[in-house]
């Protein structure tokens, strides 16, 4: 039996929540907020009609961005209302229920591999506690060989940096660049977010002489 995700957990000691978060973001969007930014960094690694996964969707606001953008999108999250919200308010989307820690898309039907993934939100952080590196691996496995995972989350949330990057290198994948904000500003290790842009394997070496 499989652990239960901290996102699940809250749920279910407050089970309005999830309806609660679906009309925050609702709302947020019918006032004009900019709820795009994560996905305009993805888009602009990526030539048009890419595949992406959203990974830990939620209601689709990632996702469902990149889908009008004119890519093909897959989006997977552990709460069935979230997924149900992505599907009413982005249709354009691929809206899947899982746990990320065990996620298999060619057994829902999805087979072809993706050019890349986002996982925004602090979703890394919603997990099942010492469910990290199988997902990391799990996504990893769902990459295009030059594809690349894009992670964002927040310190002060029980998932240390310096913890994910050790879980980086055990996935298999290896860090390409890290940021502080999804509008490129750099990371040097002391700011309170994190934007890694991860790739499969181990970083090339060697002299370009």
């Amino acid at each position: 039996m499989r652990a239960i995700t901290k996102w699940e957990a809250k749920t279910q000691s407050n089970p309005g929540h999830s309806h609660w978060y679906v009309e925050r973001f609702r709302a947020m969007a019918a006032d004009g907020a900019d709820l795009a930014g994560e996905a305009r960094m993805i888009d602009a690694m990526l030539p048009r009609g890419s595949r992406v996964l959203d990974a830990g969707c939620g209601p689709g606001r990632v996702g469902g961005e990149l889908a009008a953008r004119g890519h093909a999108v897959v989006g997977v999250d552990v709460d069935p209302v979230l997924v149900e919200a992505a599907r009413q308010d982005h249709p354009a989307g691929d809206w899947h229920v899982g746990d990320l820690a065990e996620l298999d898309l060619p057994a829902a039907g999805v087979v072809e591999p993706f050019d890349a993934i986002v996982c925004a939100g602090n979703v890394l952080t919603f997990l099942a506690a010492g469910t990290e590196v199988e997902v990391l691996r799990r996504l990893a496995a769902h990459l295009a060989e030059d594809g690349r995972l894009v992670v964002g989350f927040g310190a002060g949330r029980g998932y240390d940096f310096d913890a994910f990057f050790a879980d980086v290198v055990t996935a298999g994948l290896h860090l390409e660049i890290a940021l502080s904000t999804w509008d490129l500003r750099p990371f040097t290790g002391s700011q309170d977010f994190l934007v890694a842009v991860l790739a499969r394997g181990r970083p090339a070496t060697g002299s370009t002489d």
